[in-house]
């Protein structure tokens, strides 16, 4: 896990939350004021994406993951003062936090500019690949969706293959962000006259056989 120096600290997590132990579940009905849908964000960086959809959409609970407890705690600020008591954080490798989800407890996911890991030596490090499907599978409700976004064209291609080979999804039109939505990646690409490769998927619900 990444370590950070925090310095000058002079604030109180307060929608920030640990990780639970090794096989442990979070607790989420305690974790959330009101037992609403819940939306994963992974990989939520500065929060910009995060805070717009919890702040639009009240009626949903919103977790955030990053490795960056810098870039967490300044999102937690941020909750705090525009009173989201819908959102809650935490810290952790992407695959360790969808392990200590509920089964089916999800029902939208979002993996916004995952690291391209753009070295073919490297794609072995790739977040979506398929041991990230199977976790995804587990904690995302039926009918629930996942919505991916990246600016490299390889990778782009490599995860619609991904998901595209999965029998147990159907792609969907992707999820289009309203300008308050976009991300900070997504603003500076724009600012250079690009655009992303957005795809999305929804669970199937198998008929037993």
């Amino acid at each position: 896990m990444v370590r950070e120096r925090i310095t000058n600290r002079n604030f109180t997590d307060v929608f920030l939350i640990s990780s639970p132990e090794p096989e442990a579940l979070f607790p989420l009905p305690s974790l959330y004021s009101v037992a609403q849908p819940l939306e994963v964000d992974i990989g939520c960086g500065r929060g910009r994406f995060l805070l717009a959809r919890a702040h639009k959409c009240p009626h949903y609970n919103f977790l955030g993951i990053d490795l960056s407890l810098l870039r967490l705690r300044k999102i937690d600020r941020k909750a705090v003062v525009s009173n989201l008591d819908n959102i809650r954080l935490v810290r952790g490798e992407a695959l360790q936090i969808l392990a200590a989800l509920p089964p089916e407890s999800v029902s939208t996911f979002y993996v916004y500019f995952p690291d391209p890991w753009p070295k073919r030596r490297h794609h072995i490090r790739r977040l979506i690949a398929p041991p990230f499907v199977d976790a995804i599978s587990k904690t995302l409700a039926p009918h629930g969706k996942i919505h991916l976004c990246t600016d490299h064209a390889d990778y782009f291609l490599a995860m619609q293959r991904v998901w595209r080979n999965d029998q147990r999804y159907s792609e969907i039109a992707p999820y289009i962000p309203t300008p308050d939505e976009e991300t900070d990646f997504c603003l500076i690409f724009k600012s250079q006259g690009l655009d992303a490769n957005r795809c999305s998927f929804q669970k199937k619900v198998l008929q037993p056989c």
